[in-house]
């Protein structure tokens, strides 16, 4: 049985495709309120606390393994089919690990949100995250997260939006007081986990589509971290949200929502 908090959003509907929304690392479900609200009229919406964030907590091990177990047991309890699957930075991990080790059966399509299938770099691999992050670097950020979160969500809240635009401050302040929140011991262990993730040798076997929705502004990932994915995946489309950085569903709220019905309408 899955023991994910869930927030959940409309009602079933026989022409439109039920979504799951995975959220990104220090975040929680919650970040997904307004999308869930723009749809909630259309079909069924599930947003779940992976594990370490919101109200999830330590009640799952703390690995991206463990949350994409968690996530296949609730589409399996839920007897949910044919679902759209958004996963939005660490939630694309928690998405590609459960296609690995579960299969696509229960999924129509897959939406990853502004993400790379591997955040570290190393001298064959430059398409993690823009600050050159590498395993060195790394270990030094596991710790800073554990003893000085305070400073860094702060820095995280700002530095995920849109570079060269300024800041919704509603949006800031939401990221400011949701991120602070977080409880730095748990959500340390999922960032070790993220990290250690590498999804390159999966692309080619997903057998679904796949949708790559990147900021066009994103400070995290440059546009050939999508082609890149798009080259190896069989069926793939990326989709850019020009004013967006590393949240397009927060940054551009209705271009995003009118994106996911474009995908959830049954053909």
């Amino acid at each position: 049985m899955s023991k994910l908090h869930i927030r959940q959003g409309g009602s079933p509907h026989e022409n439109h495709l039920p979504v799951v929304l995975l959220h990104g690392w220090s975040c929680h479900g919650g970040f997904f309120e307004g999308l869930m609200r723009d749809l909630r009229d259309e079909t069924l919406l599930l947003a779940p606390d992976l594990p370490g964030h919101g109200k999830t907590g330590a009640d799952v091990d703390l690995t991206i393994e463990a949350a994409a177990d968690a996530v296949s047991d609730l589409l399996e309890e839920r007897r949910l089919d044919r679902v759209v699957l958004v996963g939005w930075s660490m939630g694309a991990h928690v998405a590609y690990a459960l296609i690995e080790r579960h299969g696509t059966s229960r999924l129509a399509s897959l939406v990853v949100e502004d993400m790379t299938p591997r955040v570290l770099n190393d001298d064959a691999w430059h398409l993690g995250t823009k600050n050159g992050n590498n395993a060195i670097i790394n270990l030094q950020l596991i710790n800073t997260i554990e003893t000085q979160w305070p400073l860094l969500a702060e820095a995280i809240a700002k530095g995920i939006l849109a570079e060269g635009l300024e800041p919704d401050a509603d949006l800031l302040a939401f990221n400011r007081r949701e991120m602070l929140a977080a409880n730095p011991t748990q959500i340390a262990a999922m960032w070790a986990s993220l990290t250690a993730q590498d999804f390159r040798p999966l692309m080619a076997k997903i057998d679904i589509p796949v949708h790559l929705a990147r900021g066009a502004r994103s400070p995290l990932y440059g546009r050939n971290v999508a082609e890149w994915q798009a080259e190896r995946l069989a069926d793939a489309t990326i989709h850019e949200f020009p004013r967006s950085g590393h949240a397009p569903h927060m940054e551009e709220p209705e271009a995003f929502a009118d994106f996911l019905r474009s995908l959830i309408a049954v053909r």
